[in-house]
């Protein structure tokens, strides 16, 4: 195992115990991160808000892994998102969207560059409206 996978592992291992400084400890101080949702998150502690809002929106939120990969520096992962949104979910925008109670598995894919043992970009993929629909948070199409 090269050093991308094992930080990308520990990052995991962070996240899935919520433990949201031990995951900004494995990004560099100047790492970006391009989400779906918030474009282009750019600093260590900006990365870990955007993480903090999901756990704290998700308290049970865990990674199921499906396949991982790493070619020289970089890292990916694809899986799945799984938790109950039991909390209030902080948007974008700056609104917030109460707790639906409802559970979600969504589809992702992270890309992590890793040099000298931090994260220096990370790219996080996964389907908005699938998100959103498993919410219950997409209008109702007419039929």
């Amino acid at each position: 195992m090269g050093e991308a996978r094992e930080v990308m592992d520990r990052l995991t291992a962070a996240l899935d115990a919520h433990d949201v400084k031990a995951a900004a400890e494995c990004y560099a101080t100047d790492a970006v991160a391009v989400t779906p949702d918030q474009g282009e998150v750019r600093g260590r502690e900006a990365i870990a808000e955007y993480l903090r809002q999901l756990t704290d929106g998700f308290p049970d939120v865990r990674y199921e892994p499906q396949h991982g990969h790493e070619s020289g520096n970089v890292a990916i992962d694809e899986g799945y998102v799984v938790g109950t949104h039991t909390a209030p979910l902080s948007l974008p925008s700056g609104e917030s969207v109460p707790a639906t109670g409802k559970q979600i598995r969504v589809r992702s894919c992270d890309i992590a560059s890793v040099e000298g043992g931090l994260v220096t970009n990370h790219r996080f993929y996964f389907d908005q409206m699938e998100f959103l629909g498993q919410l219950g948070l997409l209008p109702e199409m007419p039929s």
